[in-house]
């Protein structure tokens, strides 16, 4: 069968998760033209997984021709080092110990390959063709599971010097909180999935144990059942324990982002998952804090923006990571 010829020069993009992984191919206009998505089933170990994506990438040279491709992006969750090319055990991807994932897939494509971890790949994302697009200094917070940033800084991707570069969620806010990224009152203890959930769960029990209703969870024995999502949904409602919650997380945010605003001076801080699909109830919380605590001239050119590629930045974050230099260089 004849192979079809368009587009002329092509993109792929290796999107590896703990659960899910997809193999995204696009174009320089960030048209992506396939997707094949498989589940990770990180069981099997890295190697029958990197195996799929091979497999994946051959059904696709029957239909697009394999000397058309360009460039391969990797987007993975870190620690890794992007400059050797190197994914370092992964909490999510067990046995995934100093994996050259580059070297790897160079030798079997013959074509450049990049990765980045996923925080880096979104930010790339949102800035060539989100929320960020057209700014030159831009950071972009994950706010899901866990609280990382990607930066964007004079019209380049900033990594640091070993990829830890954008680790936002270490930073200590206070001396005591929830605990995330391993440390307590830490800028993930407040601003993630799992700090809502500590966060609340301390604040019921307390509630409850002053004898105080609290309508979302009456009883001590579903606590544990309480996230993040049961938080909003409460909130919502109007509940005043759950507003409570959320107007702390979003205090805390403005405490952050008043760091970043003033050791930065960003033009746009983009913030994904959590902040976007609930920025209504996180905005005036967060704006009153900016006011009060970070610098008025660099707070006035900050736009405090909600991620605009909803779920499938995923997939645009790995293409993206093959198209930065193209894009840099046209």
């Amino acid at each position: 069968m004849k192979k079809k010829i368009h587009p002329d020069k092509y993109f792929l993009g290796f999107n590896i998760g703990g659960t899910k992984c997809s193999v995204v191919l696009g174009d320089k206009d960030f048209t992506i033209h396939e997707k094949i998505e498989f589940l990770t089933r990180t069981e099997r170990g890295y190697r029958e997984i990197l195996n799929e994506f091979k497999d994946h990438v051959y059904s696709l040279f029957e239909k697009y021709d394999k000397k058309n491709l360009e460039k391969i992006g990797i987007s993975c969750g870190g620690p890794l080092d992007s400059k050797k090319g190197i994914i370092y055990s992964p909490p999510n991807l067990p046995g995934w110990d100093a994996v050259p994932i580059v070297k790897i897939y160079k030798k079997e494509f013959n074509v450049d390959v990049e990765v980045q971890n996923d925080a880096n790949a979104s930010a790339l994302a949102e800035w060539l063709m989100g929320a960020g697009k057209g700014s030159e200094n831009m950071v972009f917070l994950t706010f899901g599971t866990g609280m990382g940033a990607g930066l964007i800084l004079n019209g380049r991707l900033y990594t640091g010097t070993n990829d830890l570069g954008g680790e936002v969620g270490h930073i200590r806010l206070e001396d005591d909180g929830p605990v995330g990224f391993g440390k307590a009152g830490s800028f993930e203890g407040f601003c993630s999935g799992g700090g809502i959930a500590k966060l609340a769960k301390s604040k019921i029990l307390y509630k409850l144990r002053e004898g105080e209703a609290v309508s979302f969870c009456p009883s001590e024995d579903l606590i544990e059942n309480i996230t993040a999502k049961s938080v909003f949904e409460a909130a919502y409602l109007g509940d005043d324990t759950a507003s409570e919650i959320v107007k702390t997380s979003a205090q805390y945010l403005g405490k952050g982002l008043s760091i970043l605003i003033d050791t930065l001076n960003p033009e746009r801080i983009v913030i994904g998952s959590i902040y976007a699909r609930n920025e209504k109830i996180f905005k005036p919380h967060v704006e009153e804090v900016l006011k009060r605590e970070a610098i008025p001239g660099a707070n006035r050119v900050c736009q405090i923006l909600p991620a605009s590629l909803g779920e499938k930045i995923g997939d645009y974050a790995a293409l993206c990571v093959a198209l930065y230099g193209s894009q840099l260089n046209t």
